[in-house]
């Protein structure tokens, strides 16, 4: 499970998944569109709608990635325990593992019944410049993944755009077209 606001997604989030589909213990990754993170300010979040969107334009090419919309569903806010206990009801089956940057992990303590997310699953948490991920790198359910560093963050790409200039180079080739034809981000 790879939650995010995905606000645009861009090439380092594909990047980083399909690499640890490829280096990790995973069959799929899911891409979990969170609508407004507590941590985060709702000021500069398209809709939700708009988002998922382009998440599913993103990951169309990839058939072991896949878009979640649950959290859009559940009532506001939606916290990550919940989302996660709410998916082991839904799909008994599955096994899933939380992916996060070094630089969630290290402010994990914040998370709403984080204790609940450790003893039910395992975190794969892969580097961010400037994080170590602090305490929880030694916790037995946490396991650091070598992973690309991807210095593409979406807060850098609405600046640029909001500055004009050019971001094609930095976002998956299908979601372009859709940020240029309804202005999102100007």
């Amino acid at each position: 499970m790879y939650f995010g606001s995905f606000n645009p997604v861009h090439l380092g989030h594909l990047i980083s998944a399909n690499h640890l589909l490829g280096h990790a213990d995973l069959d799929e990754i899911w891409f979990v569109l969170s609508p407004q993170s507590p941590f985060k300010s709702a000021d500069v979040l398209l809709e939700p709608r708009h988002r998922l969107e382009m998440l599913r334009l993103a990951t169309a090419g990839y058939p072991e990635l896949r878009v979640c919309d649950l959290e859009c569903r559940l009532p506001k806010p939606a916290y990550t325990a919940t989302t996660l206990a709410q998916l082991r009801g839904r799909f008994p089956q599955h096994r899933f593992v939380l992916i996060m940057g070094t630089d969630n992990l290290r402010a994990f303590h914040r998370w709403k019944d984080y204790a609940a997310i450790l003893e039910n699953h395992r975190i794969y948490v892969y580097p961010r410049l400037g994080s170590d991920g602090g305490e929880w790198v030694t916790h037995p359910r946490v396991r650091q993944l070598e992973t690309p560093i991807i210095q593409i963050s979406a807060t850098q790409i609405r600046r640029l755009i909001r500055a004009g200039k050019n971001v094609k180079p930095l976002l998956p080739c299908e979601v372009f077209p859709l940020l240029e034809q309804h202005g999102f981000y100007r």
